[in-house]
């Protein structure tokens, strides 16, 4: 046993350590889950529809890169 009280060993300090993004995680998520469906629903071929899961993975970063070039960032 450790000579101090309130002492953590490695292992417990890392089950304290929040691992992945929290509410941002949950958020792309549902935003991944909902522009999955959109573009699913909306595509005519299967070409259309593997782009669509394409889209909905990359759509976030197409955002902000349209909002920074609209704020001249």
């Amino acid at each position: 046993m450790s000579e101090y009280k309130n002492s953590f060993s490695p292992d417990d300090r890392d089950k304290k350590r929040m691992k992945g993004g929290g509410v941002s995680s949950g958020i792309y998520g549902l935003a991944f889950i909902g522009s999955l469906v959109y573009y699913i629903q909306h595509a005519a071929t299967f070409g259309a529809g593997v782009l669509g899961i394409v889209k909905a993975l990359f759509w976030p970063a197409v955002l902000i890169y349209k909002i920074m070039e609209y704020l001249k960032m």
